[in-house]
């Protein structure tokens, strides 16, 4: 059973999906999407084990033919430790979704809700898991498409989510295009798709323009994909006037999933030691993510919008694991992948707390919180949690991130860029403050609206708030997996654990 699991990760809320769609009972299709992402989870969980106690990587042929003519799913270090991330953050929201959809969302549409749920879930994990690079464009695509449904759902309490779910599909759709033109030119120039296969033959092409070009065309489209600075423009109408339930899945997600994309295939097919690459390429993405870090962070703190805000700062940790890819290192690839499952935990938590909030008060602003520390303390705690995690505080898992960030710079004799990465990530202490003094330390106005917290509302959020504080206290086990994946891409040889 264990062999097929890789294709199983995939198939099941693929399959699922129309099933949701079709059974019209509401609680049906929760059901089904709730039964669904907590098998992938259990799945993700079982390959990561399995990959980290053989620790070679696993091959699934697909009706067994054999690569690269067949297509292969491969579950290695990297694959095996994102994995868990989309479907543990899925099985969470999916478990927060319940209310917040039936606050949110029109009943009728609750069965086509799960289905584009399951179908964004089923596109990431695919994504993750093909070994074939014009199967991830396929997956792309699938995730994409639904994604832009689940945010134009939210058009019913916000009429905004319509223009913004067009802005979204419209910038990804030129996305995946700057992609897939990069692909055909890799295909002209070696007659393959599979990875492992582009990597072993693009050295004897190296030299020539058209792989310079198609590198250029598969980072832009990936850069658009993962909302890098200055192609983030789409990220925060769609996280703001998304479903809440679709804002956490999506910001603790779908980006991340662009950004292993591009270490994947700028690692793992072009190599570090691909001509002009650690020099032009590495140097390009470190100043887009050190302006972004600042940008995303400076934006955050004149924002009212808590979706807004949290948004913005997603556009600055995007940048911090840019900065990390940029670094060219071994030690730089697994603060990325450090700060790619700490954030997911991060934003998950903010986002269903939030979210909660949203779906009682219509919208979760400054003055929807002011007084709202002693009304709602465990939903605000949460909140406090999350925010502390992303400025990097010592004992939260993005303290963590943060080090092992600055060392990767400071390895590389970057001393300024380390600098200015801890200034940008102290300055996130201005929201994190802002936030506080408004739910704590100002009275709750008269004529606010009346917020309440069960048990039910607050619990999938500090999960992700137990999960953030557990990595942070005891990051061992993580930090181990993180250099493990960079390691996939930088042998231990050429950079340092």
């Amino acid at each position: 059973m264990m062999q097929h699991l890789p294709i199983l990760q995939v198939l099941l809320p693929l399959l699922a999906a129309p099933f949701a769609a079709m059974l019209r009972g509401r609680d049906v299709a929760w059901g089904i999407a709730f039964i669904t992402t907590g098998t992938a989870f259990l799945i993700s969980i079982a390959l990561f084990l399995e990959q980290r106690a053989l620790g070679t990587t696993m091959v699934y042929e697909l009706g067994n033919w054999a690569a690269p003519i067949g297509i292969v799913y491969v579950i290695d270090a990297a694959s095996a430790l994102v994995l868990p991330v989309i479907s543990g953050v899925g099985f969470i929201a999916t478990l927060a979704a319940r209310q917040l959809v039936a606050a949110e969302i029109d009943p009728r549409d609750h069965s086509l809700f799960y289905a584009a749920w399951l179908l964004t879930i089923a596109g990431m994990l695919g994504q993750v898991t093909t070994g074939d690079a014009f199967n991830i464009f396929v997956f792309l695509e699938i995730s994409s498409l639904s994604a832009y449904a689940l945010v134009a759902m939210g058009s019913g309490r916000d009429r905004r989510a319509l223009p913004a779910a067009f802005n979204y599909l419209i910038l990804g759709t030129v996305g995946a295009t700057f992609y897939v033109i990069g692909l055909g030119l890799l295909y002209m120039l070696t007659g393959t798709l599979n990875l492992a296969d582009l990597a072993e033959r693009l050295p004897q092409v190296e030299e020539t323009r058209a792989v310079f070009t198609a590198m250029a065309f598969i980072a832009l489209g990936l850069f658009l994909k993962m909302a890098l600075f200055p192609l983030h423009f789409w990220l925060v109408p769609a996280y703001a006037h998304a479903p809440s339930a679709v804002t956490a899945l999506m910001a603790s997600t779908a980006t991340k999933v662009s950004v292993y994309v591009l270490i994947r295939l700028i690692f793992g097919v072009f190599g570090v030691e691909f001509p002009g690459l650690a020099d032009a390429v590495g140097l390009a993405i470190l100043t887009l993510g050190i302006a972004g870090a600042f940008v995303g962070t400076l934006a955050a703190i004149v924002e009212t919008d808590l979706k807004k805000l949290f948004a913005q700062s997603s556009i600055a940790q995007l940048g911090y694991m840019a900065i990390g890819i940029g670094a060219m290192s071994a030690t730089g690839l697994a603060a990325a992948f450090l700060h790619l499952f700490n954030h997911a935990l991060m934003k998950g938590a903010l986002f269903l707390a939030i979210g909660m909030i949203a779906a009682q008060a219509g919208r979760a602003t400054m003055g929807t919180i002011q007084g709202a520390g002693k009304q709602i303390p465990i939903t605000m705690t949460a909140i406090l949690f999350g925010g502390l995690a992303l400025i990097g505080v010592p004992l939260t898992a993005g303290f963590i991130s943060k080090v092992y960030l600055v060392r990767a710079l400071l390895e590389q004799n970057f001393w300024l860029l380390a600098g200015l990465t801890f200034i940008s990530s102290a300055l996130a202490l201005a929201y994190v403050w802002k936030i506080i003094e408004a739910a704590w330390l100002q009275p709750r106005p008269a004529g606010a609206p009346e917020l309440s917290e069960t048990a039910s509302q607050y619990v999938p959020a500090w999960i992700m708030v137990f999960a953030t504080l557990g990595f942070g206290i005891y990051a061992t086990p993580l930090v181990e997996a993180a250099f493990a994946a960079a390691h996939v891409f930088i042998p231990s040889t050429m950079g340092a654990n």
